[in-house]
């Protein structure tokens, strides 16, 4: 085995999976005074294709229960915010994140030609591509090649899991993946990862650093100021005890202890649900909804909400008519849902899905899933979209 081989397999393993993107200053020399306010977005991604007319349902309409015979959610069982949608019952927990304004809920999300595939969908939606075209970067990862004001600093996008999604990943720039910052911060500083960037370090000069030292010397100086700016700040709120509360948990001690990131992404997956659709999707949206209600509150008890935006996607809905399994199949628009304290439109964004109205039994798309992504970026993140987009999109009046 090459030796740079055998360094990228044992010392990269053993420190964690992340990724580290571009050169730059060592983290441990910026001072806590540095630190300003600004916003945060916290993308979440229901991986597998989630159900949205289970989610936010459309009891008003009775096709739907013509549709759903034996997976329809009853009217005397859901939450219901109008005369026309309500929330899952397992989502009972963001009743009061809905009736404090603090959620929008987009329907009828997608883009024209869609694909059913979860592999090629989930590229569609973190590339940001067109259904026909095939891109290697993400649209985070444009926005962090773009030299934002805040984008020279590697930490600038976070996603907490163990290995980095398409979306963080720029021609140039990447964001970090991270579950733990401990963990990380323990592994870089161990004898043996401080050995072998010694030695790598002898066998270069100024002018060649070298791919492997730079990535090394970059790992440790993120791991130190990540856990070094994390560790001031102790959560003392409560939280369900699932993986994805965790995840919201680590990135909420993240925004209150000040770390200047600006985007930060998470993932919760099982929503294929083709087979007993209920229960399963039900469980999931149980964590979903208990979790977001959590972060939100943990949130606003330390001044952060307002600051903060977060926008849940899934690659794709499900077809309007349940299968023969008690489950749904691939099919295409889907509804989004977004929480903040400084939501300009708050409740129910758009009309319900026509159930009456379909494309060979799918939903037809109202809103172009990259107008929300525009949306973000030009108001949000305060880039101009067409810049990372491709094109421009024109954007919606949710923020």
């Amino acid at each position: 085995m090459k030796r740079r081989d055998f360094l990228r397999n044992t010392i990269f393993t053993s420190a964690g999976a992340f990724m580290v993107p571009a050169f730059m200053k060592p983290f441990e020399a910026l001072a806590l005074d540095e630190l300003s306010l600004h916003k945060n977005l916290v993308v979440i991604q229901l991986s597998g294709g989630n159900d949205g007319l289970n989610t936010v349902i459309p009891y008003g309409n009775d096709i739907y229960y013509q549709k759903r015979n034996s997976i329809a959610i009853k009217p005397q069982e859901l939450i219901k915010l109008n005369d026309m949608q309500g929330l899952n019952p397992n989502m009972s927990a963001l009743k009061e994140i809905y009736d404090q304004g603090w959620m929008t809920i987009i329907n009828d999300v997608g883009y024209p030609n869609p694909d059913r595939s979860h592999f090629r969908s989930m590229d569609i939606w973190q590339t940001a591509s067109d259904a026909n075209q095939f891109l290697s970067t993400g649209w985070i990862g444009r926005y962090l090649d773009s030299n934002c004001e805040t984008c020279k600093y590697p930490y600038t996008a976070i996603e907490v899991d163990d290995s980095l999604s398409l979306a963080m990943k720029g021609a140039t720039k990447k964001g970090i993946a991270l579950k733990d910052p401990a963990t990380l911060y323990r592994n870089t500083n161990e004898p043996f990862f401080k050995e072998m960037m010694r030695s790598q370090k002898e066998h270069l000069d100024e002018d060649n650093l070298g791919y492997l030292y730079k990535t090394m010397i970059e790992t440790s100086s993120s791991a130190n100021y990540i856990q070094n700016t994390s560790k001031i700040y102790q959560n003392k709120a409560i939280y369900p005890s699932t993986g994805f509360s965790n995840q919201l948990k680590t990135i909420s001690k993240f925004i209150s202890s000040g770390l200047k990131t600006r985007v930060y992404y998470v993932s919760l997956s099982g929503f294929d649900t083709h087979v007993n659709q209920k229960q399963q999707q039900g469980n999931l949206l149980k964590q979903y909804s208990e979790g977001i209600s959590a972060f939100l509150k943990d949130l606003k008890e330390n001044n952060k909400l307002d600051d903060t935006l977060v926008m849940t996607f899934s690659e794709f809905g499900r077809r309007v008519e349940q299968n023969a399994s008690n489950g749904t199949d691939h099919g295409t628009a889907n509804n989004m849902l977004l929480f903040g304290g400084k939501l300009k439109k708050q409740g129910i964004y758009n009309a319900a899905p026509n159930l009456g109205n379909l494309d060979a039994g799918d939903l037809k798309y109202q809103v172009d899933f990259r107008q929300v992504y525009g949306t973000l970026l030009d108001k949000w993140l305060d880039v101009n979209n067409g810049d990372i987009l491709n094109k421009r999109f024109n954007t919606l009046d949710f923020i």
